[in-house]
């Protein structure tokens, strides 16, 4: 079957991966009689644009008109047993086959545990006690190969090449042209293994000689590099979610299996079109400016779908849907509603964001949330990856923040695209509080507690030291209209001059508590 392509290997199986000793070890099984577990087969009438080699070998084309069974199960045992016997079909030379190199220990005692089966490089090889496998089925090569042996061993010979033609392998086979039964059937097979690979099932459903899927997500990473949203394209996970949510409405990637393929290349423009506008929206009006920066990966799916266009087309949105999709961001990011039952929850803003895109009436957003209170800020710890805290850096780049040192505008972009620890301090120096504890004096509250954490660069908190708030303020700009500014712009006041800890954070809490609700209401 092998030979003549009637049996190959779909796109979506992973290549052949068995060392030498493996193959070796299950010679040996099927010359003991072993149970060697059954193949899995799936037989359809629709051969499969994209296919993988079996090994190292190029499959001829299968007969056009008869079905076409793939391995779904089995594909290194079938590897193995082919590339060890086989003699036709030519090899890819930039493919490793030494692992076909299968020996019969002519001296190995019968042994129920021990295998009478080696791998062996060429020149190791022994003529007068190993036999190479690959002649067993060949005609020629085994009376050559035999032609030397006494009397003896060439019996013995003879019974190892009966014991493998009758050898039989049970085989399951499952007939049909539905693929999402066969992504099932594969997912529950392989959960013993590796997990369902949904990108390389696609790919196989919806390759064409001008369209591969995963060469298309590999050039949208390209693409959205220089706008920091790299990590999009390395998102498989998020990518089938948004493919689907624009393409079949539902953000689950099982139904982009059940997809007409040509439907997929064809729409494929309108999933980039969502993608490349929801991230435009998210830096204009979010300051969002990587995918580490979102509190939840999956607001990209419903901003996706809201901005999907055929190719050369673009979304226009209105002043009021603008603000209709800013409440539902930051109702949904304080809330933490995507917490619970995310998919279930995506749905429903799935839905609600075609209907505010289409001029329908719409729920977004629309779902009850307690307001905040300065708790919050009090109590939780900053976190660079947590929720809360993204969710607060996000809130804190609405103000667009001014460096500390020189009162200019913070370049949001660089520092939210780096997004790590060194871009936020504490306002109260972390020494500085540990001298007044250690002095008798309260404090109240955690030093890395959220209200105690503003924008500032590594070089301005280096140059500010860990002095007290009162004397690192004769490093800050002395004119007190641009000093202000910069307290507003972070959401704080002169307090925190005053080196009153407890104090600061009571007020800034309520401030950071009062910019949140707001921006909810």
């Amino acid at each position: 079957m092998v030979r003549e392509g009637r049996l190959r290997v779909p796109a979506f199986q992973r290549g052949f991966v068995w060392d030498a000793d493996r193959v070796a070890f299950l010679m040996d099984s099927i010359y003991k009689n072993y149970p060697i577990g059954s193949l899995l087969i799936w037989r359809t009438r629709e051969q499969l644009k994209y296919e993988r080699q079996l090994g190292p070998f190029t499959l001829p084309d299968s007969t056009e008109g008869y079905p076409v069974d793939y391995i779904l199960d089995g594909q290194q045992r079938i590897t193995s047993i082919f590339g060890v016997f086989q003699s036709d079909l030519d090899q890819d030379v930039n493919v490793d086959s030494s692992w076909m190199n299968i020996y019969f220990d002519l001296m190995a005692g019968a042994d129920a545990q021990e295998s009478q089966f080696v791998a062996l490089e060429p020149d190791d090889v022994d003529a007068a006690r190993y036999f190479p496998l690959r002649y067993l089925f060949d005609t020629v090569g085994y009376r050559k190969a035999t032609r030397n042996l006494d009397d003896a061993l060439a019996e013995q010979v003879d019974k190892v090449q009966t014991r493998f033609k009758e050898a039989m392998i049970p085989v399951q086979m499952i007939s049909t042209d539905d693929k999402a039964t066969v992504a099932i059937v594969f997912e529950r097979v392989n959960r013993r293994a590796v997990p369902l690979d949904t990108l390389q099932l696609l790919t196989a459903w919806t390759w064409s000689q001008e369209f591969h899927l995963q060469q298309q997500f590999e050039e949208l990473t390209a693409d959205l590099k220089p706008f920091g949203f790299q990590e999009v394209g390395e998102d498989n996970n998020l990518l089938l979610r948004c493919c689907s949510a624009v393409l079949s409405g539902n953000a689950s990637s099982d139904n982009l299996i059940t997809l007409n393929g040509a439907a997929v290349r064809f729409r494929f423009p309108e999933v980039i079109n969502g993608l490349k506008g929801a991230i435009d929206f998210l830096r204009r009006n979010l300051h969002i400016y990587s995918l580490d920066n979102l509190p939840y990966n999956f607001l990209l799916i419903p901003l996706c779908v809201f901005f999907a266009a055929p190719d050369g087309r673009q979304v226009r949105i209105t002043d009021e849907q603008r603000d209709t999709i800013v409440k539902w961001f930051w109702r949904t990011c304080f809330s933490k509603r995507y917490n619970s039952q995310p998919a279930k929850t995506v749905q429903t803003d799935i839905e609600a964001i075609v209907n505010l895109r289409d001029g329908h009436a719409s729920d977004l957003g629309n779902f009850t949330f307690a307001r905040l209170t300065p708790e919050v800020f009090k109590t939780d710890i900053f976190r660079i990856n947590n929720v809360t805290t993204k969710t607060f850096i996000a809130l804190l780049s609405q103000k667009v923040p001014l460096s500390f040192v020189s009162g200019s505008p913070i370049s949001l972009e660089k520092a939210l695209k780096e997004y790590n620890r060194n871009e936020f301090h504490h306002m109260f120096p972390k020494s500085f509080l540990k001298d007044k504890s250690d002095a008798g004096e309260q404090v109240d509250y955690d030093p890395n507690c959220l209200a105690n954490f503003c924008f500032m660069s590594r070089s301005d908190n280096n140059l500010l030291g860990g002095d007290a708030p009162s004397d690192y303020r004769v490093k800050m700009p002395t004119d007190t209209g641009r000093l202000n500014a910069i307290l507003v712009h972070c959401l704080s006041s002169t307090v925190l001059f005053s080196d009153n800890f407890n104090a600061f954070i009571e007020e800034r809490a309520h401030l950071l508590a009062d910019e949140a609700n707001s921006r909810m209401e």
